[in-house]
């Protein structure tokens, strides 16, 4: 399947004092562009609706559909990095990227560019457990945080500038362009990093378990799917749909636990023992939830009720993004020197404060001042998700990186999910109450997103609690549960 100079052994890849390994910067390069295009979508639905003369909710199913990929394949992403070498993977994950961009270019019907969609999701799934895994095999202890801070600065700044970007080449032409502008850059991309990459750690052989595979898909996979459902009013349809996706989730867990005594487990559990990665885990998972939330709700105030345009929209939120990822260097030196609680407690207080603060949004509050809340926000969280995804992958054995990472990006993915569905549904529910007694279009709509961000106000409460059960550094946790 691959090329013997792609499964060449592995070459010491120790990082030089001070810089970021090579192998890093363009795995880093790789996931920025993988990211872009997952947000560069959000202004197009409009246009696909008009070209391709579909409706909004079928158009949505292109969000739906990569997100849903995304959390099916990420949990078999452990037992894929363990197997291939890091060439291998990489070559899988941008070819998969390059395909799906190229066939998206092209799609002549709203089902070929469907399709596009979830192959290029499949090739992103691979990318992000293999950033954070290699990272975690060639940069030294001590530098981790610095290092994670670049790596910060590549998947924040990239959500954050999807929208702007994409609104940018609207301007210029028809929604094509939003892919035939990244496939070129792509193609360089995954060149020069077949040219340079170089193998890292050791594979190891295993067989898979398809029970686990097809359980793993089914669970993650149905649990965002029922969670999307819930955005457009079908409550018993979802929840239907979320109770199966649990149901599968259990039989998942079930058989990984079965299968750890036969020392073949699809996805690693044994992860969980450890202390600090699973509060780290935890934190992550609601701050993603109040975070997406706050994404979500957002560019709807600012378009429905404030009546910006989505080019306006993506150039208001952009400073809040750049700030969380220019800061990230900054966090992550800071990490290194004195630890991770003199960050991740004021990020997380810092969280707490601009969600309360969004939740007295009115019809005539100053841009200003949203755009500060919004960079308030960023930079919260700039400070606590550098020092958690450090700290909590640093209390893992090496040879359980590939298993942590793949199950922390499966609940981005699932946090995200339940996050979006959570405040549409609240927002929703609570504007339809007040329109049914009176209550005008437009104010209905506002106070029902004023209850959304209390929601996610009081959900970044339990971030600051989790905060303070975080220790300061990785090795604080060395002696847990090996």
């Amino acid at each position: 399947m691959f090329s013997p100079e792609l499964d060449s052994p592995a070459k010491s890849a120790t990082a030089v004092s001070g810089r970021t390994p090579a192998v890093i910067r363009l795995l880093v390069l790789a996931t920025f562009v993988v990211i872009l295009n997952e947000t560069i979508m959000i202004n197009a639905i409009p246009r696909l609706i008009e070209a391709l003369h579909i409706t909004e909710q079928t158009a949505q199913w292109l969000s739906t559909a990569f997100m849903l990929t995304m959390a099916a394949v990420i949990p078999i992403t452990g037992w894929f990095l363990q197997r291939v070498s890091t060439r291998s993977a990489y070559t899988t994950a941008m070819g998969l990227f390059l395909l799906g961009t190229a066939l998206a270019t092209i799609a002549p019907s709203f089902e070929v560019l469907l399709g596009a969609r979830i192959v290029q999701a499949s090739g992103t799934a691979v990318m992000m457990p293999l950033l954070m895994t290699t990272l975690m095999q060639v940069v030294p202890e001590e530098e981790r945080g610095r290092v994670m801070g670049n790596v910060t600065l590549a998947i924040s700044v990239a959500p954050a500038m999807g929208p702007a970007v994409s609104g940018v080449i609207l301007q210029l032409g028809s929604w094509r362009l939003l892919f035939a502008v990244v496939l070129p850059i792509a193609a360089l991309i995954t060149w020069r990093g077949l040219k340079q990459l170089q193998n890292v750690g050791e594979t190891e052989f295993s067989t898979i378990d398809w029970l686990s595979v097809v359980t793993a898909a089914a669970g993650f996979g149905g649990l965002v799917y029922g969670l999307s459902r819930f955005e457009g009013g079908e409550v018993g349809v979802a929840a239907t749909i979320v109770g199966a996706g649990l149901l599968a989730i259990v039989v998942f867990v079930v058989r990984q636990l079965w299968l750890q005594k036969r020392g073949t487990p699809l996805l690693d559990l044994r992860t969980l023992r450890h202390r600090t990665y699973t509060v780290a885990l935890i934190m992550m998972s609601v701050a993603f939830m109040a975070m997406l939330g706050s994404m979500i709700l957002l560019p709807l105030y600012l378009q429905n009720i404030r009546l910006l345009t989505p080019l306006q929209t993506g150039l208001l939120v952009m400073p809040g993004g750049l700030a969380m990822g220019l800061l990230g260097p900054i966090v992550g030196r800071l990490f290194d020197k004195h630890g991770g609680r003199v960050l991740v407690v004021p990020g997380a207080i810092g969280i707490t404060l601009a969600l309360a603060g969004f939740t007295q949004i009115t019809m005539t509050m100053p841009f200003w001042q949203l755009l500060g809340l919004h960079a308030l926000l960023m930079v919260g969280l700039a400070a606590t998700f550098t020092p958690v995804f450090t700290i909590g992958l640093g209390a893992i054995p090496p040879s359980l990186y590939s298993h942590a990472s793949s199950i922390l990006s499966t609940l981005q993915q699932v946090s995200a999910a339940i996050g979006t569905a959570l405040v549409v549904t609240v927002m929703s529910a609570r504007a339809e109450t007040l329109r049914s007694e009176g209550v005008t279009q437009v104010l209905a709509t506002l106070d029902g997103m004023r209850l959304a961000f209390i929601i996610g106000a009081a959900l970044s409460v339990a971030v600051i609690i989790t905060a303070l059960l975080l220790p300061a550094r990785a090795e604080s946790a060395t002696g847990e549960h090996k």
